[in-house]
């Protein structure tokens, strides 16, 4: 009797183990037609054009009588930036903009790397493409495909580029050696908006998708925060065999053991995988998490749900915009900002390279449909896509800043990458990790890469 009841459930475990283990799901990948109108019968052009970035003195004029219409409302008394921007130090931010600020030079700046467009699926993609300026004998870069998010740009990369395509004149050694990608998400910066409703993470990754199939790469790594973590993610889902490797420095893990032991983590934090670095970033949770979120993500439910409204406003005031990007780089940095009266933004960035990114947005009218991403992708609700629910089964590596909106311990990060080989605690930084950090950001790709190398 009790070797039939030990030889059934055994039988019963096997047939459980055989049926629930992960299933190593691709998404499909299908096509779209993001263009105005329907799709011509003609073949879309697949050429690849040289692009510059361009300003006018008419533009300079345009804005500089913008900014002199400002209408100052002073802040409270001792608010810091615990009510959204301090209206002093933007009267300093504004002052510098109008009377300092060098655009023409930027633009310089901006076009030391080359810039081109291509058609993909009815939309101008923006993109800049950097090789390395020297290789060893016998040697080819790696080809690495960088994705930025919201508010960000492709400007964000401009510091690590140099130390990942040329890390020998960089104090680094030249066991790898990119050449970089940097696409402007559509919508976003120089690359087309969408005409069409329903334009998401998975139409963008496959574009992108298709934009290293254009450039001839086969196989390439990929990497991303913010919004570029998912568009990245959705690439390995969609074409796992090309993605030779994923690094991602965020990432949101909605599973009901991430929900569960994250409250019981106090008492059984340990049992539950969780190490004292994560234990310091979670807790307390009301503070570190629950709170924190709520400060951080007001934007996110009117972008999620009626992005034209406030877009109007931004569209048509540059300093209103300054005030609602810069914000983001103050908290979303480092949540303590918020107790300064600049809101620590000159602590890890210029006034020039976060007017430059600004200006991005300004110059090219797309804060309202780089703001559509968010209703696109989230108005549903969570958990409503496929992709979602779905795991990525390609070697991945993740960078844990400390400040990042919410931390994301290794554990919660295995349940969606299984094959997680690289997880780094970093000493400092937030969310805008390569535009903060560059040299910690480049090093951990690099760590991830040689951990990959070696298995």
């Amino acid at each position: 009797m009790w070797l039939e009841i030990i030889l059934t459930s055994v039988l019963g475990f096997a047939i459980y183990w055989f049926i629930s283990r992960d299933k190593e799901e691709t998404l499909p990948l299908e096509d779209g037609w993001w263009g105005p109108g329907t799709r011509p019968a003609a073949r879309e052009d697949e050429s690849i054009r040289p692009f510059k970035v361009e300003t006018s003195d008419e533009e300079i004029h345009d804005l500089h009588q913008r900014i002199d219409k400002f209408r100052f409302t002073p802040p409270l008394e001792d608010s810091c930036f615990h009510y959204g921007f301090n209206s002093n130090y933007l009267k300093k931010v504004i002052s510098y903009w109008r009377n300092e600020f060098d655009w023409k030079k930027q633009v310089e700046i901006l076009n030391r790397y080359p810039h081109f467009k291509t058609k993909i699926e009815g939309l101008d993609i923006h993109f800049i493409h950097v090789k390395p300026p020297q290789l060893p004998a016998g040697r080819t870069p790696k080809p690495l495909l960088m994705v930025h998010g919201w508010p960000g740009s492709f400007y964000e990369f401009y510091k690590i580029i140099p130390l990942l395509t040329d890390p020998k004149n960089h104090g680094l050694s030249d066991e790898h050696i990119f050449e970089v990608i940097c696409p402007s998400i559509p919508g976003y910066g120089f690359s087309e908006a969408s005409c069409k409703k329903g334009f998401n993470t998975v139409a963008t990754a496959r574009i992108f998708y298709k934009l290293m199939l254009r450039l001839g790469f086969q196989e390439f790594y990929i990497q991303g925060g913010d919004w570029g973590s998912l568009i990245c993610t959705n690439m390995a889902q969609l074409v796992p065999s090309h993605v030779k490797g994923l690094h991602l420095n965020m990432c949101l893990v909605l599973s009901n053991f991430s929900t569960l032991t994250v409250l019981l983590g106090p008492r059984f934090g340990r049992f539950f995988g969780y190490t004292e670095r994560d234990m310091e970033l979670l807790y307390p949770f009301k503070e570190k998490v629950f709170y924190s979120l709520m400060r951080e993500s007001g934007y996110m439910h009117i972008q999620c749900t009626k992005p034209d409204t406030v877009g109007c406003a931004l569209s048509d005031s540059p300093v209103g915009l300054a005030a609602y990007i810069l914000e983001k780089f103050s908290t979303w940095t480092n949540t303590e900002f918020r107790y300064l009266e600049d809101g620590g933004l000159e602590r890890k960035f210029s006034l020039d390279d976060l007017l430059t990114n600004v200006m991005l947005y300004w110059t090219t009218g797309t804060i309202v449909s780089s703001q559509r991403f968010y209703k696109e992708n989230l108005g549903q609700g969570w958990m409503t896509q496929k992709h979602e629910r779905m795991k990525v089964y390609v070697p991945t590596g993740f960078s844990a800043f400390p400040s990042e909106l919410i931390h994301t311990p290794e554990k919660w990060v295995r349940l969606k990458y299984p094959k997680l080989i690289s997880y780094s605690y970093m000493a400092r930084g937030g969310h805008f990790a390569a535009f903060e950090e560059p040299d910690l950001l480049a090093q951990d790709i690099r760590k991830f890469l040689s951990v990959l190398e070696r298995q």
